[in-house]
């Protein structure tokens, strides 16, 4: 017989608080209205839980975030999130044409393939402890170039939001990203006026609120 959402089994999310990909499904969450168990994954903790045997046993990569649901464990954030908007689409995360579907997609792959991989936790490790280097300049400098070209290319879609004024995947990898590099990194946020305008919009919203670090159950100052 087919599976009813109430059959479903019990949806678990692992994590870590500052975790930017883990962030991005926590706010697909949120926004979809999906209840969940957090499951807490400490990336610097005993060596990093995440390169446990046991936590490899769910991701062999190694990484955080890893989704179990519907009987299954999903890895990576974006395949993650489409997803849950092609298996639970009442709440769109993507709009309708295919054209404007690819202008989403390409806003979350300049963060995703064009940022957060050169300034996440392993790079800035290896920058620090391997290559003598600043880690934070390194990841500064690498949000900088990033976000310029960004900056430029929402000009022409944003609205309220990244994408005229419905929330959409580009919110959801945006807005780690932004907070991060502003609150963390030092990016001068008045450099970004385009960024800085969507950002002021979805700090209000409250799944966006709910998602962030520190009301997570395992944040640390």
């Amino acid at each position: 017989r087919q599976m009813c959402i109430r059959d479903r089994p019990q949806i678990k999310l692992y994590s870590y608080f500052r975790s930017s990909c883990s962030w991005r499904v926590r706010i697909a969450l949120n926004l979809k209205g999906i209840k969940y168990e957090y499951l807490p994954i400490h990336l610097v903790k005993e060596g990093g839980q995440q390169n446990s045997e046991e936590f490899k046993k769910i991701n062999p990569r190694g990484y955080v975030p890893a989704l179990f649901i519907d009987g299954d464990t999903l890895i990576e954030s974006l395949p993650i999130i489409e997803y849950l908007e092609e298996t639970r689409p009442e709440i769109p995360l993507l709009p309708k044409n295919p054209r404007d579907r690819a202008v989403v997609r390409a806003i979350c792959e300049i963060i995703n393939a064009g940022i957060q991989p050169l300034q996440n936790l392993s790079v800035l490790q290896k920058v620090e402890n391997e290559l003598n280097g600043d880690k934070m300049k390194w990841a500064k400098d690498v949000i900088e170039k990033g976000f310029d070209g960004l900056e430029q290319f929402i000009a022409n879609t944003k609205g309220k939001y990244c994408f005229g004024d419905t929330i959409t995947m580009a919110d959801i990898v945006l807005a780690p990203q932004a907070i991060g590099a502003f609150t963390r990194f030092g990016v001068d946020r008045t450099k970004y006026p385009n960024i800085s305008a969507v950002m002021e919009n979805l700090e209000k919203e409250q799944a966006f609120i709910d998602a962030l670090p520190q009301n997570q159950p395992d944040f640390e100052k």
